[in-house]
């Protein structure tokens, strides 16, 4: 399918995002599942390129395309076709947390992170979730409250992307528990900071690669100045982010797909049974036809979202859609796929079985599947 979407410069930078990860991520990723993280080196060599820093002000390092979110776009998906987890530590710091540090914090808040931001020597973290709340962010139980010039925080996230190793966290706490969802604030948490712990690093069904933990913060002091936004309005804040952070999810869930899609298809060029390739069978035929189909009709539909982002016309429910049905398509077409490569797409020697269980998380983050329903319902009035 031929995209339009995209300008010569777009596709500039594509290329230099390609032979980056062929260089640099692809010769190593088996080392990256082994230690279940990132290295470092990896994050400051993507800095060097210009890559975490794309909606970051050229005066802090950044590369100053904020308005045009396809360069984010095109990044994520080169990430997503090297697999769903390195899109997912990449994108929380590129995509998800670079709106807050950039729209939300004060000049001296700007001039302490995003430099290092761009760089790849603070890897950020978004602490949002918690044990017990899963997509209700609004009944959040982490407390912050004021102590002079500090904001003691405590409580506890999971299941946070990049949590292990992060140097910067992004904390959702509760600083008004009378105001309910208006009661909540973000703040800056630091590596270092006296009661700021971490869990073990979670073991996970899919995304080895995938630098997950649980985070701790027993009174936690926390100077006022690392107050993100505005007191009491962190719920808003993120209200006003998700759209873009689901759209994300969009743009990499089908990219993903697509890459495992194609790989399958020359799999069932290759692979003989009863002395035919495979792909040849009219079942699988028709089953393939099926799924280049749907891949390319839900490419349409979150190129569009992409553009209606640019434009600043993108819904919140529009990208509710986008989020749902990309991951609803993503586990369809990837069970097929593992389906069409027999007992090999048991193996997690094949890129296929884990694509299958990376891609299973897809359907719960960034809010559920089902809070997505409800939010295009309530939308339509039911």
């Amino acid at each position: 399918m031929r995209r339009t979407i995209f300008t010569d410069e777009h596709e500039a930078l594509r290329a230099s995002a390609r032979e980056f990860l062929d260089r640099s991520v692809r010769p190593r990723h088996e080392e990256f599942i082994a230690a279940r993280a990132i290295p470092r080196d990896v994050w400051l060599e993507a800095g060097r390129q210009g890559f975490l820093g794309l909606q970051v002000p050229e005066e802090y390092g950044g590369g100053g395309v904020a308005h045009d979110y396809r360069f984010t776009a095109v990044w994520a998906e080169e990430l997503s076709a090297v697999s769903a987890a390195f899109s997912s530590c990449l994108g929380i710091h590129c995509d998800v947390n670079a709106p807050y540090l950039v729209e939300l914090t004060t000049p001296e808040q700007k001039q302490r992170w995003l430099p290092r931001f761009c760089t790849g020597e603070l890897v950020t973290a978004m602490g949002m979730t918690e044990p017990g709340g899963g997509s209700d962010l609004a009944a959040l139980r982490t407390s912050a409250v004021r102590d002079g010039d500090c904001w003691v925080l405590n409580g506890s996230k999971t299941f946070i992307t990049n949590g292990y190793g992060a140097d910067l966290v992004i904390v959702a706490a509760r600083t008004d528990p009378a105001k309910g969802a208006k009661g909540i604030s973000l703040f800056g948490v630091e590596t270092g900071m006296a009661g700021f712990t971490r869990g073990r690093k979670l073991d996970k069904v899919g995304q080895d690669e995938s630098d997950t933990a649980e985070l701790f913060f027993d009174d936690v002091r926390v100077p006022a100045t690392h107050l993100i936004g505005t007191q009491d309005r962190g719920f808003i804040h993120m209200m006003e982010r998700l759209s873009q952070e689901r759209l994300g999810a969009a743009v990499s869930n089908i990219a993903h797909v697509a890459t495992i899609l194609n790989e399958t298809i020359e799999y069932t060029k290759q692979r003989k049974a009863f002395g035919q390739a495979i792909g040849t069978f009219q079942h699988n035929k028709f089953k393939i036809a099926e799924l280049v189909t749907t891949v390319e009709v839900t490419q349409a539909f979150v190129d569009q979202c992409v553009m209606a982002h640019v434009a600043g016309e993108l819904t919140a429910v529009d990208a509710a859609k986008a989020k749902w049905w990309t991951a609803q398509v993503q586990n369809d077409v990837l069970d097929v796929c593992v389906q069409l490569h027999g007992g090999y797409g048991f193996m997690n020697e094949y890129r296929v079985a884990r694509a299958w269980r990376d891609a299973r998380v897809t359907s719960i983050w960034a809010g559920s599947n089902e809070i997505m329903k409800e939010l295009i319902g309530r939308d339509l009035g039911l």
